[in-house]
């Protein structure tokens, strides 16, 4: 008797490192959210979160499409779209780099990304026929378990790990 598995790639995880900086880049094979989205979107939170900064080089358009196993068109429109919001620039035959982002810029980002996650929120919940004031309280809680749950970044990269691929690429 004979037994076939049949293996299907969930995540794929790609890591660079470089001058001490590390790009983490997890995609999801299986989400409603485009991968060029995916792409841009963990850039985008490596330059908020200034684990990448000013003058950091990204990988090449083409190194980054073979280490993810994507056409060169998936990330060449996330770059360009990363680049049209003002997180990269583009210099013509050396690669692409991190922008200045000010502190200014970085809280507007993230107040913006706010308003539209709590609009979201308040529609479901009225939806749901919950008052504001219970909104209030279950943000509250939502705001309480999250000071008292510690989760380790490491654990969550060994969970990465256990469900996809791990690659990485080096650039000199």
């Amino acid at each position: 008797m004979c037994i076939y598995y049949t293996y299907t790639v969930i995540f794929k995880s790609i890591l660079y490192k470089q001058g001490g900086k590390i790009l983490r880049i997890v995609l999801a094979h299986h989400s409603s959210v485009p991968i060029y989205e995916q792409i841009k979107e963990q850039i985008k939170a490596s330059v908020l979160s200034r684990e990448l900064s000013e003058n950091d080089l990204l990988p090449s358009i083409r190194q980054l499409a073979r280490d993810l196993k994507v056409s060169v068109m998936t990330t060449t429109r996330a770059y360009n779209d990363l680049e049209i919001e003002g997180y990269i620039v583009t210099v013509p035959g050396k690669g692409c780099y991190i922008r200045k982002v000010d502190d200014d810029f970085i809280k507007t980002k993230y107040l913006n990304e706010t308003k539209t996650v709590l609009t979201l929120a308040l529609k479901q919940g009225k939806r749901a026929g919950l008052t504001t004031k219970q909104l209030h309280q279950l943000l509250d809680e939502v705001d309480e378990i999250k000071k008292t749950k510690k989760i380790e970044k490491t654990t969550d990269e060994a969970k990465i790990n256990e469900t996809g691929e791990e690659y990485i690429g080096k650039r000199d």
